[in-house]
């Protein structure tokens, strides 16, 4: 099979009647019809092959998860979905691996209203790199720099299930649980886009990201970005029942410290509690608040249930130090 033929039987689809692409696969360029008075929230992320996931990872899931990485960062900046490019590397057109990589790829852009509209592929490892494009109204993007002292934190969903998922992957010797209970929650993330653009509707919500390399790691990157601090309560943290048969370190570590969750985590005016709570319902998205920002000479503090600080042995993710 070549190339043209893989993209044709594979990745070709009619563009969505209706919607924001003019012009899809098939031409040297996608064409793209923002909403008027809408500004453009573009992002890009790479998945390699025994970096980002095993090496003979189950292909459907990998195609699901490869967008759901990408639309995360939409989520995170409250931008609806415009469509995405895919650039893919493959060491040979294997067509029992293609059939359920796209498949597993498209039921998510589509159950996301997001158009696959070009890209490219080629021979080389397996690499998957992948840019989508969405629209959120001028003023209205959640930013990491927009945090102010007094604002409550919170969080989407759950942490720490995916760190668990691969520890048991892994063997680690802490690990303990059945891998079945969270695999889904590494191999296949939600993006949490109706919560970001309900969000983002929100008065009084001010910053966000999504947690991909650790909470606190993530958090760090919204406190360096706004200068202010942060104090985290451990005993608010959302708690999957597949943590609770860890040991107090290793669970903490998992919430805290773990990759791959793709919530949203942001921050909020603390009148804004009520309409928090209301964008959490109207997404069918569970939210909690789990501490405040502080000014920041507080620097980032996480308590124990008796409001003692805890040492802070790991922030998070590091792709060139892990």
């Amino acid at each position: 099979m070549g190339e043209f033929e893989l993209i044709a039987r594979h990745f070709t689809r009619a563009a969505p009647a209706g919607g924001a692409v003019v012009l899809g696969v098939g031409d040297d360029c996608a064409l793209l019809q923002p909403t008027p008075g809408h500004q453009l929230a573009i992002s890009s992320d790479m998945l390699v092959e025994g970096r980002h996931f095993f090496a003979g990872a189950e292909p459907e899931a990998l195609g699901h998860k490869a967008l759901a990485v990408n639309l995360s960062d939409l989520a995170a900046m409250g931008a609806r979905p415009l469509g995405f490019t895919l650039a893919l590397a493959l060491p040979a057109a294997d067509e029992a691996w293609l059939a359920p990589f796209a498949r597993g790829l498209l039921a998510l852009a589509d159950a996301q209203a997001c158009p696959l509209v070009g890209g490219d592929t080629t021979r080389g490892p397996l690499t998957i790199s992948l840019t989508v494009f969405g629209e959120v109204l001028p003023g209205r993007a959640l930013r990491r720099n927009a945090a102010r002292a007094g604002d409550d934190l919170w969080i989407s969903g759950r942490t720490g299930e995916a760190r668990l998922a691969l520890a048991l992957r892994r063997g680690e010797p802490w690990a303990r649980g059945d891998l079945a209970e969270v695999q889904e929650r590494m191999d296949r993330p939600m993006p949490r886009l109706a919560l970001g653009q309900a969000l983002a509707a929100t008065e009084g919500v001010r910053a966000a990201l999504d947690v991909s390399d650790g909470l606190l790691g993530d958090l760090g990157h919204i406190l360096k970005a706004s200068g202010v601090g942060a104090e985290i309560e451990t005993a608010a943290l959302p708690l999957a029942p597949a943590l609770r048969a860890l040991d107090d370190q290793h669970r903490l570590d998992c919430l805290l410290a773990g990759g791959d969750d793709y919530e949203l985590l942001f921050t909020a005016d603390a009148s804004a509690h009520e309409a928090v709570l209301a964008a959490g319902t109207a997404s069918a998205t569970a939210v909690t608040c789990i501490g405040r920002i502080t000014p920041a000479d507080g620097g980032m503090l996480v308590l124990d249930r008796d409001g003692t600080p805890l040492p802070l042995a790991r922030h998070g993710f590091d792709h060139f130090a892990d």
